[in-house]
């Protein structure tokens, strides 16, 4: 039974037991720089986070598309313009290609701006009879091995917020400053991607747009009078995993007197942290946020239904995203019935697909990578179960980067195990690159064109 929420409070997650959880050797220092981030400027504003959900009402109401993309950790070592600036082009170029393929607007949420931790299996890492502490992500402790590096350090906090800052402030400049005007969606297809054939299927559909602006404009209408053609909504989101650093921003709306988690628009509890009496479901529950909830192979009916009741009592549209990341062998058994339940007590949430989780293995070089095919195989199983139910098939969850790395398989990038080596630079799990985001856009946008045309057939 969920606690009412006046009696919740931004702390009242401490009285739970907590999970993923580092342990900071030094509390004191902790404790400083929470009261520290607390006296901080919000990242973003609780309005912001209302239209967001907002937007997601229309993606449960089946009227709308959720790409949520981005890194698996964000690192504080990749923070350049350029490197945000070709990750934001990479999604602009997916949103466009399922817009324009399957007629629906996309919502677009990065995982960005605070995507710096990440859970893992084992609290601990051995090398060569040393063992220290395993790397959670550059918001605890660093990817180094070796004891200093590898040690939690509260500061980090810190430098994940100032990071954040600077990301949100040059995403706010490309997504309303004209880098993200419709007239320029050409320029979005980076030079290594334009000359495969994925980047040349982009630039036909660029084409076609570019001549639809151009008999608008004949035609008279003032393309620059319309905001939507100017810039695009673009919101920030994580995993909310180091819970100090999230209460530390949360803040009370002054307008509605609501909490609010001003770290991100949207935040989201892993497979690894969905306990029921657990601190983050505990934390969650009181944020005003639209929220995620990753929703793995294990998850029952039962326990999924619970989870839904103290995170949506209210059985708000947009206010809660469950997040399917079953493994391609799994889909269709496991998603299923969790569907069908939900489906069948009108419960108002709308699922996204994340085909990378479930997707991951170890190379025979040790680099953990994943198959394009698989995640294929699990989007599209995806998009047929929802078919099958006549449920809506919100979105999908990815994670990838602009740049153009070799650490999944296969793809319109052809890449195989000899070429992992090439330019692995994930600091944590692998990622699609520029081309396989594309390629993968496409895919989904046929899937979509599909469901659509068997739900018309279907109302005849």
């Amino acid at each position: 039974m969920t606690r009412p929420l006046n009696d919740w409070n931004p702390d009242s997650w401490r009285a739970r037991p907590i999970t993923q959880s580092p342990t900071w050797p030094d509390t004191e220092h902790l404790a400083r720089v929470e009261r520290e981030l607390a006296k901080k400027p919000p990242l973003v504003f609780a309005g912001e986070a209302r239209r967001l959900q907002e937007h997601l009402g229309l993606v449960a109401g089946g009227k709308a598309i959720l790409l949520q993309a981005g890194d698996c950790a964000e690192s504080f070592d990749d923070g350049s313009a350029d490197a945000i600036r070709d990750k934001l082009k990479v999604i602009l170029q997916m949103a466009v290609a399922l817009t324009y393929a399957a007629g629906v607007p996309v919502i677009k949420v990065g995982r960005i701006a605070g995507q710096f931790a990440k859970p893992r299996s084992d609290a601990f890492e051995e090398r060569d009879g040393l063992t220290l502490d395993s790397f959670r992500g550059h918001i605890v402790n660093g990817d180094d091995f070796n004891a200093e590096s590898r040690r939690p350090d509260p500061e980090r906090l810190l430098a994940a917020y100032h990071q954040s800052v600077a990301t949100l402030n040059l995403l706010r400049a490309f997504t309303t400053g004209g880098f993200a005007a419709l007239s320029r969606v050409h320029a979005w297809n980076q030079e290594f991607v334009a000359n495969s054939l994925e980047g040349k299927r982009y630039s036909m559909v660029a084409d076609e747009i570019e001549r639809a602006l151009q008999f608008m404009k004949a035609c008279g209408i003032d393309l620059h009078d319309d905001s939507s053609l100017q810039g695009v909504d673009f919101y920030t989101s994580h995993e909310a995993l180091i819970l100090p650093y999230e209460e530390a921003l949360t803040r009370r709306d002054s307008l509605t007197g609501d909490w609010y988690d001003c770290s991100a628009h949207m935040l989201w509890i892993g497979d690894r942290t969905h306990q029921l009496d657990g601190a983050h479901v505990e934390f969650m529950r009181g944020v005003s946020n639209p929220l995620g909830l990753k929703v793995g192979p294990s998850m029952g009916a039962d326990e999924l239904r619970r989870l839904v009741d103290a995170l949506n009592p209210e059985n708000v549209p947009g206010r809660l995203t469950l997040i399917a990341r079953m493994g391609h062998e799994l889909v269709v058994e496991k998603l299923t019935p969790l569907v069908e339940v939900l489906r069948d007590e009108q419960r108002h949430v709308l699922w996204t697909c994340d085909p990378m989780h479930g997707n991951t293995f170890v190379a025979s070089g040790g680099q953990k990578t994943r198959r394009f095919d698989d995640i294929l195989s699990e989007t599209s199983q995806f998009f047929a179960v929802h078919q099958a139910l006549g449920t809506w098939p919100g979105g999908l969850h990815v994670e990838l980067t602009g740049d153009d790395v070799t650490e999944c398989l296969g793809g319109g990038s052809q890449l195989n195990e000899g070429d992992l080596e090439l330019n692995y630079t994930s600091i944590c799990d692998p990622r699609l690159n520029a081309t396989q985001s594309l390629d993968l856009a496409f895919h989904v946008a046929e899937f979509l064109q599909s469901y659509k045309a068997a739900s018309g057939a279907r109302s005849l």
